[in-house]
């Protein structure tokens, strides 16, 4: 996992036991098994063979045979492959080692926010009419719930969620509304709460205090 715009780390977990010169090796990686991300052949690094999108992204660790991705974009995601070849002969090369890794990005959301959408004083009887909203994240995520605390009582409701996706970006905008009878009981506190995927945990928003 990595965030956007960051540097990513991948490995070729090659433990080299036999001290091989890497002037006898040709080292790639490659993405999805069809894009050349970064090759080294016999020492030199190559740039011809290379998907357009890595030119001047890569640099590569020879001593500790990883290779760093720059300014990693959502469309970086996918399973990388890193193969070494040892040359036999003049005219010969053998895979010595292959290893793969998946990357995954992640953008992080803004704080939800809640944005009272009736106008108006609030009556007896009225309905409360709320949105929360949450932007610039990735990946998608899980569900939105609503919280309506009061005295010690909380309520939860997980609310149909809108999103939508930027197409330059590809980061997600999420909202969901809430309808409900203006409480009548004591003080009441509304929040919703944003839940994410691959184990990120949640977002809450600043509480709405009726």
């Amino acid at each position: 996992k990595a965030f956007l715009h960051h540097t990513v780390h991948l490995s070729c977990h090659f433990p080299n036991s036999q001290k091989i010169d890497v002037n006898n090796l040709i080292i790639f990686w490659q993405k999805d098994t069809i894009k050349v991300v970064h090759e080294v052949y016999y020492g030199q690094e190559k740039h011809e063979n290379l998907s357009p999108e890595y030119i001047n992204r890569t640099k590569v660790d020879m001593g500790k045979w990883t290779l760093q991705l720059l300014n990693a974009g959502v469309e970086d995601e996918g399973r990388y492959q890193c193969i070494i070849m040892q040359k036999i002969t003049e005219r010969s090369t053998e895979v010595i080692h292959k290893s793969e890794c998946s990357l995954h990005i992640i953008a992080n959301y803004s704080q939800p926010e809640i944005a009272e959408l009736h106008s108006g004083e609030l009556k007896p009887k009225g309905y409360l009419n709320l949105s929360c909203s949450s932007s610039g994240g990735y990946p998608e995520p899980k569900e939105m719930t609503w919280l309506i605390s009061y005295e010690n009582i909380t309520h939860s409701s997980t609310a149909h969620m809108d999103v939508s996706q930027d197409a330059v970006t590809k980061l997600y905008n999420v909202t969901s509304k809430l309808n409900i009878l203006v409480p009548t009981k004591s003080h009441t506190n509304i929040s919703c709460l944003l839940h994410l995927r691959e184990q990120l945990g949640s977002l809450v928003s600043v509480p709405l205090g009726i």
